[in-house]
């Protein structure tokens, strides 16, 4: 049985997810409770543009709009959500350039901590 992995949040991730709606953060919570079990839930797929870095996206509708969890899952001991975000985007289906770009910050953040932070804990 695969251990479970801890869950991180970078930047304001958890923030911005707490002002979705009920019912889209209750799916969000419940997909990133899957994630930890690396169980990917029906709403996920791989982010376009990141390689195989490991970086997936949820993608949630809600009559309020619709939504989007962005979290890499490729990271031995831990899942981190990297963005979440309502799609504001009236005309095709891609991620604006803006939050690609903030996406890949955060990525890098993310692959930082678990570094130093899992380097620690592998020298205990």
């Amino acid at each position: 049985m695969k251990k479970k992995k801890d869950l991180f949040w970078v930047g304001s991730s958890k923030k911005d997810l707490s002002k979705f709606p009920n019912s889209v953060q209750e799916t969000a919570v419940f997909a990133l409770g899957l994630a930890t079990e690396c169980i990917a839930h029906h709403d996920e797929k791989v982010l376009k543009g990141f390689g195989d870095s490991g970086v997936r996206e949820l993608r949630l509708n809600d009559r309020s709009g619709t939504f989007r969890v962005v979290y890499v899952v490729k990271l031995a001991n831990a899942i981190y959500v990297l963005h979440a975000f309502q799609k504001k985007s009236k005309k095709g289906i891609e991620t604006t350039k803006q939050d690609i770009e903030l996406i890949h910050q955060r990525l890098q953040l993310a692959m930082t901590d678990h570094k130093e932070r899992f380097a620690k804990e592998q020298k205990r």
